[in-house]
């Protein structure tokens, strides 16, 4: 079944390559199969990736070697193991690795050594993840604050869903306050006045739709909002 799998995974991959070509046969390698590791492994692979996923954990390999392209019992701290596995042929690498840093500084370090051109690296801190950026890492997560700051605040208003970029820039779905309400948005002057901007509505029952300047939003209109994180956050919490 396993095998199965991967080969309708791999023609999809194919299919997708055919029809954009600008992708590419890329590759992820995730080193770290913990629980932040698997989850983006195994969405990679459901995507048509193919993926290669490394833990030195036997356990946790064989737990998820029927659903990854390829996986291996293997301690990436050591630059020559990555050379055999052909790390270096990756066109990006993932290192997922939980609490040891020292084993995530190393891996990283390895993999800049041997010039993988797309590097993201999980910190499970601020200081971890400044150690990882001065290396050179391409990108660094850290899910759990990262998660912490969206439920906060999606606890504390009326946002039903937020996610902030870099340059203080944030994207935010949540119910249409009523100010915003009742005339076409190029009208409304919510952009002017809010410093925001209105890109996606969703009326009950109906799918997300674009916003353009003669939209008009109704009362229990869900909306989708841009702009800088303190103008979407205030623009929220308008009733």
């Amino acid at each position: 079944m396993g095998n199965y799998l991967h080969q309708l995974r791999r023609r999809r991959r194919r299919r997708l390559v055919e029809q954009h070509p600008e992708l590419g046969d890329q590759r992820v390698a995730v080193i770290g199969l913990g629980r932040f590791g698997s989850s983006l492994a195994h969405e990679l692979t459901r995507r048509g990736w193919d993926v290669l996923g490394i833990d030195t954990d036997p356990g946790l390999v064989q737990r998820h070697s029927d659903v990854l392209t390829h996986s291996a019992v293997a301690d990436c701290t050591d630059p020559e193991v990555l050379r055999q596995l052909g790390v270096h042929e990756f066109t990006s690498a993932v290192v997922g690795i939980g609490t040891d840093i020292e084993a995530s500084i190393l891996v990283t370090s390895n993999l800049l050594e041997e010039k993988v051109p797309n590097i993201w690296a999980k910190a499970i801190s601020r200081q971890h993840g400044q150690i990882l950026e001065r290396l050179g890492a391409h990108h660094v997560v850290l899910p759990e604050h990262e998660m912490g700051e969206r439920v906060a605040h999606l606890v504390t208003g009326r946002m039903l869903d937020f996610i902030e970029f870099d340059d203080d820039f944030a994207l935010v779905k949540t119910v249409a306050p009523e100010i915003a309400t009742g005339v076409p948005l190029g009208q409304s002057a919510v952009r002017s006045k809010y410093g925001v901007t209105v890109v996606g509505i969703k009326r009950p029952g109906q799918d997300f739709t674009y916003a353009t300047a003669e939209t008009v939003i109704e009362k229990g209109d869900v909306i989708i909002v841009t702009g800088k994180t303190r103008a979407v956050e205030t623009f929220s919490e308008l009733g």
